[in-house]
């Protein structure tokens, strides 16, 4: 089931927000990061967004929430899953929504240059890498993440 998030999903988000980091990053970005990864921070960081009405879909699956979407302002910013339900059809499910949810021309997103499973992932669901590029730093400057940018026309 996929369903808008409440401020109650918060904790869940969290969680899944790290599991998925640290599977799908692991050997992209350093260890040491990863590992330190906290669902607390990512989870008052999603409570917030929730609470001031920012988009943010749930995949619920027995009352589980494995996986969420972020989006708006024409951007898909946050798509993730628990790794354990990768390639079931959920994620295809929350873009889907996504999708049907946005408005406008076309929609861009972000991912990590060296991310070939998501990039593969969205190239399938109609995205195109447009050329575009950005570097961003995390974890005080320590971390530098190369992205490139994707495009995808909406319905």
């Amino acid at each position: 089931m996929i369903r808008p998030a409440t401020v109650a999903d918060a904790a869940a988000i969290g969680e899944v927000h790290v599991a998925s980091w640290q599977a799908a990053y692991a050997g992209l970005i350093p260890a040491d990061f990863l590992a330190r990864l906290s669902a607390e921070p990512r989870a008052a960081s999603w409570a917030r967004r929730i609470g001031d009405g920012g988009p943010v879909l749930v995949a619920e699956e027995d009352g589980v929430i494995v996986g969420f979407a972020a989006y708006g302002d024409g951007r898909l910013y946050a798509l993730y899953l628990l790794p354990e339900y990768w390639g079931r059809g959920l994620g295809r499910a929350l873009h889907d929504r996504v999708v049907e949810e946005l408005s406008g021309d076309s929609v861009v997103l972000w991912v990590l240059s060296t991310n070939e499973r998501a990039k593969a992932f969205y190239v399938r669901q109609g995205w195109v890498d447009d050329g575009a590029t950005q570097t961003e730093t995390i974890d005080e400057g320590r971390v530098t993440l190369e992205e490139r940018r994707y495009r995808r026309s909406l319905p």
